[in-house]
């Protein structure tokens, strides 16, 4: 076989086994929560961790692939990738699984900015296409089967196990790229921009540890506001930094593109409303609705079937609609479904959450597809590997900042209704902060196995009830957040932007400059 199909074969199972591994894990969270006596601020770092330094390192895993070889730094990201699936699997511990989500993030990150570079230089011509198209089906597989797989997994055999089949798809990958894959690099690459990366992190991290925070000390504690300080400064450092770097991780000047705003809003409100909510979708399936991990990833197809279904209408329209009204409808349609979903009570059933579960499904199908070639289609060719990336990385930083703080702001409103319920109970109103804690540790099923007869029953219509409207308002905000995001896509987003550079190819290879996934990533589902 041609080392080009080899190529590609390498990075089809690279990007397969990091989607996948994505939307394997939501479902087996409340799992992973039981098993290692995860705290609520814990199952949040898990998501966060990977997303965090996915966020970070993107823009830069791309430079070090152009100036030390695609090749090698894939090779890396594998590598690391598998490693910290590996030590996933082995957690023992929260903290143990947190920082192996890191080392995931880095390889994930390293792949995501050197893959469809490793394929332009492979594919010429026509088969170019046909490579990126077979590329493109294959991360939509991933994102559609990983709720059912990771169910399958999960309930078969163990939670462990979504991170272990990792590792033979991964040794492989390795084998594969070693040995028939061709090393390339940029001509003319510069070093990475070291302080902005540095700068960057620290700010994010500041910022998702206070909202973390703030879920369990409140808003007003000296820590958290101390953080939020210090991620405002970082960010502000990080600013000054950029605009004088001869070369910057942000290329600040992009943002003067009305185009790219909307854009990057998009990228940012996507993610930090729907997939950012699927965290605590999936908590209230299994925990408050008693679903296994199979049975929630069956449901949640609803949603993947609805994006798979429009993202393959809508790519097929990026050519006769304006990408502003495809981008701004869908999502309008994300928070018409967000604001269907939120109309949970104590007696509602899943099928509460399926007309908003489609609309949604079907509003981030429309919205992936335009948002790709928007983030590279305002910009010459030589920068749309930075801008694809900034607006790969606006959706990391959507993720990670929106669980953080929706999952606060769901912990507040847990207790508030419990208060409301059973605030005047004799022998119930004491026990409120743990029975919060144990609802947003998954744990509602075993206290009320052990509460008292005479209070069981009440206990179980509070905690569903506080459960429900927990979820109902941070459903609500996130719905708010998805309605800001399109009005901002449709006021910011111009078809004249794009009508300017109508000398440009279409071809996605270009993009890859700077090393620079073109093709936004398909978000968690």
């Amino acid at each position: 076989m041609d080392k080009k199909w080899w190529t590609l074969i390498a990075v089809c199972l690279g990007t397969f086994m990091l989607l996948l591994d994505v939307t394997i894990v939501n479902v087996a969270l409340p799992d992973i929560q039981k098993s290692l006596h995860s705290s609520f601020s814990d199952l949040q770092w898990v998501v966060d961790a990977y997303a965090l330094t996915l966020a970070s390192l993107l823009l830069t895993a791309g430079s070090l692939a152009d100036l030390f070889g695609r090749r090698l730094l894939f090779t890396i990201g594998l590598v690391s990738f598998t490693l910290g699936s590996l030590s996933c699997g082995l957690a023992e511990s929260s903290e143990w699984l947190i920082l192996s989500r890191a080392g995931q993030g880095i390889g994930g990150a390293i792949m995501f900015s050197t893959s469809l570079a490793l394929l332009a230089q492979a594919f010429q011509g026509r088969e170019r296409g046909v490579a990126f198209g077979i590329w493109g089906s294959i991360t939509g597989a991933a994102v559609a089967i990983g709720p059912v797989v990771g169910g399958i997994l999960t309930s078969g055999l163990s939670w462990k196990w979504i991170f272990f089949v990792n590792v033979p798809i991964g040794a492989f990958a390795v084998a594969v790229t070693i040995s028939r894959v061709d090393e390339s690099r940029q001509q003319g690459a510069r070093q990475p921009d070291w302080v902005g990366f540095a700068v960057f992190t620290a700010a994010l991290i500041s910022l998702v540890y206070a909202l973390i925070r703030s879920g369990e000390k409140g808003w007003t504690q000296t820590g958290v506001l101390v953080c939020f300080a210090l991620a405002f400064v970082l960010l502000v450092i990080f600013v000054v930094q950029e605009r004088r770097s001869a070369r910057a991780m942000f290329d600040l000047a992009l943002f003067g593109n009305h185009t790219f705003d909307g854009g990057a809003i998009a990228a940012f409100g996507l993610s930090a409303s729907l997939f950012a909510l699927l965290l605590y979708i999936v908590l209230y399936l299994q925990d408050g609705e008693g679903y296994s991990a199979l049975g929630t990833g069956v449901r949640l197809l609803v949603i993947s079937a609805g994006l798979m279904v429009a993202a393959t209408i809508s790519g097929r329209l990026t050519q006769r609609v304006p990408v502003r009204l495809l981008i701004g409808g869908g999502l309008l349609l994300v928070a018409v479904g967000l604001f269907l979903m939120a109309r949970l009570s104590a007696s509602s059933s899943w099928t509460v959450l399926i007309p908003g579960f489609l609309v949604a499904g079907v509003g981030a199908g429309m919205v992936n597809p335009p948002l790709a070639s928007t983030a590279v289609g305002v910009v010459e060719p030589r920068r749309a590997g930075m801008a694809s990336g900034i607006n790969s990385t606006f959706r990391q930083v959507g993720i990670s900042t929106g669980v953080a703080a929706l999952g606060s702001i769901f912990g507040s409103e847990v207790t508030r209704e419990l208060r409301r319920d059973l605030g005047s109970v004799h022998g119930l109103a004491a026990q409120i902060p743990v029975l919060s804690q144990a609802i947003q540790g998954g744990e509602s099923s075993q206290l009320l196995a052990h509460a008292p007869a005479a209070h069981r029953a009440q206990l179980a219509h509070a905690v569903l009830a506080s459960y429900a409207h927990g979820l109902d308002v941070v459903l609500f905000i996130g719905g708010v957040l998805a309605l800001v995001s399109a009005v901002g896509a449709l006021a910011l987003i111009r078809t004249k932007d794009f009508e300017s550079s109508s000398q440009r190819s279409h071809d996605p290879a270009q993009a890859v400059g700077a090393g620079s996934n073109p093709v936004a990533e398909p978000a968690p589902a």
